[in-house]
């Protein structure tokens, strides 16, 4: 049966639908929210009873709902997204969150479990032509960087296509690279179990919308701060435009989509941006996945699904990146991301359903 989530029109190598790129040709991108819109701590009160202790990161991350405790106030009215989460990535220590464990499509963002998973398998000077096969099976609507047939690519080059420009191409040849799409999709789902995100159900290595694909922004910040441990990964995710293969000699640039790591669509670049992965498709909204570096703290925030605007999941990203560098050190953890369990972790037990969210399928 016709997945009815799939129907929507898509730019190569930016994934907008067709009623968002409407709005940017006339110019109705979200405008920024006065600095000064927040809500004390005392009304950050958790929206359902606490699950038992032992569920992943802490029990209050298993509330619905804002958990901070000890700092100043996040910039709450500023936020829009559905759920989002701000955690140190030296510690791992979760300083806040909304929602952190609420089941939603993560659209590209699922990328980074992508090349968490499959990055170390290939030397990046290896070459590879691609065949027809690669790329018969990538989603119509799909982002891509313009992957051909023929055409020879180091893995590199492919990798560059992932993270810059979200292709769906690029994904599809390395994971053929890797045995298929079917091995490539339950080695995600393995490597999503051995890192302890227990709420992301994989169905494609893309991201793209297919019934049951769902993560969350606390295994989405698990996904980014294991990956930027790799050398290759944090390099690939920093890189703001690089050269890729047409074909002969001849080559095309072609720029990250990361709009605070560019300066795009209005945006200013972001100071101390070190990556990691957006995302975007009709049903799942606007995802995004940040890490920044000041002053030797590293922070990650993860934005999942803001209402309004498709510069708003940067602009929300932004707004807790400045609160985590400006109040984050006097905050106390609500929670922490867990060690995989092949590094050590301690096993914990998944957070149940909170109301309004979704249960992998």
């Amino acid at each position: 049966m016709p997945n009815p989530l799939l129907g929507a029109v898509y730019r190569p190598g930016v994934r907008e639908s067709t009623r968002l790129s409407r709005r940017a040709v006339l110019g109705l991108t979200a405008a920024a929210l006065p600095t000064s819109a927040v809500l004390p701590l005392a009304a950050a009160a958790p929206a359902r009873a606490a699950s038992p202790a032992t569920a992943i990161g802490g029990e209050r991350l298993a509330r619905g709902g804002l958990q901070v405790d000890g700092a100043a106030a996040v910039p709450t009215k500023l936020l829009t997204a559905r759920a989002w989460l701000v955690a140190d990535g030296t510690t791992g220590e979760v300083l806040a969150s909304f929602n952190a464990h609420q089941r939603l499509a993560p659209a590209s963002t699922l990328k980074m479990l992508f090349a968490d998973t499959v990055l170390k398998k290939f030397d990046r000077t290896e070459k590879y032509t691609v065949r027809d096969s690669d790329i018969s099976d990538v989603p119509a609507g799909s982002s891509l960087v313009g992957v051909k047939a023929g055409i020879t690519y180091t893995v590199e080059q492919l990798w560059q296509g992932v993270f810059l420009r979200s292709g769906n191409d690029a994904v599809h040849v390395l994971a053929h690279m890797n045995g298929g799409i079917a091995k490539t999709v339950a080695e995600m789902q393995a490597r999503a179990q051995d890192l302890q995100a227990l709420d992301t159900h994989v169905v494609s290595p893309d991201g793209f919308d297919h019934p049951g694909q769902l993560s969350s922004a606390y295994d989405l910040t698990l996904f980014a701060r294991h990956g930027l441990a790799d050398p290759d990964f944090r390099g690939y995710c920093g890189t703001r435009i690089a050269n890729f293969p047409a074909g002969g000699k001849k080559t095309f640039q072609i720029q990250n989509t990361d709009r605070l790591l560019t300066g795009a669509w209005g945006l200013k670049t972001y100071d101390g941006l070190i990556g990691v992965k957006n995302g975007y498709t009709s049903h799942a909204g606007n995802t995004f996945t940040g890490a920044a570096t000041r002053d030797g703290r590293t922070l990650l925030v993860t934005v999942m699904h803001p209402a309004t605007g498709s510069n708003a999941v940067y602009e929300q990203t932004a707004a807790l990146l400045d609160w985590g560098f400006t109040h984050g050190r006097t905050a106390r953890p609500v929670g922490a991301l867990v060690k995989p369990l092949s590094e050590g972790g301690a096993a914990a037990s998944p957070a149940p359903a909170h109301a309004g969210g979704q249960a992998p399928a």
